[in-house]
């Protein structure tokens, strides 16, 4: 079952239960996907990769979107947004342990030959090619400062 299947079964689900947190949630992510697809053509298919992409921008957006609700002092629409986000990151595929992250890091390194923090560049553009969709970019970036550094 493909991410968009699984987001229109489970917007169903949330119609009947009548969970509206859960149903602007995944409105969105479907609106998304559709947007996606009639960029491409009318019978275009998203792959899982792009699925996956979209709904990582969306939980991007709510985080961004909480944080600036934060700083407002506006705890109400603050929570709507996280409540959302939680609710997308479900359908997100688990991202690596910190552990994980510093292993494929220091394998990556050791292919590119990388001896200090000038050549972070480098490591950077391999890096975020192979684990994109494994990791948070910023965290990948701290990492890769932490052990050139």
């Amino acid at each position: 079952m493909s991410l968009t299947e699984k987001i229109a079964k489970d917007l169903m689900a949330a119609m009947k239960a009548q969970d509206k947190g859960v149903l602007e949630a995944l409105r969105a992510a479907k609106t998304a996907f559709i947007l996606a697809r009639s960029e491409r053509g009318q019978d275009t298919v998203l792959t899982e990769e792009e699925e996956v992409k979209i709904i990582r921008k969306l939980v991007k957006q709510r985080k961004e979107s909480a944080d600036i609700y934060r700083e407002q002092k506006r705890p109400d629409l603050c929570e709507k947004e996280e409540n959302e986000a939680a609710v997308l990151e479900r359908y997100l595929p688990a991202a690596m342990t910190e552990q994980q992250l510093e292993a494929a890091l220091k394998e990556i390194i050791s292919r590119v030959g990388a001896k200090g923090p000038s050549d972070m560049g480098r490591v950077m553009g391999v890096a975020t090619k192979e684990l994109a969709g494994k990791a948070d970019g910023r965290e990948i970036s701290a990492k890769v400062k932490q052990l050139l550094g």
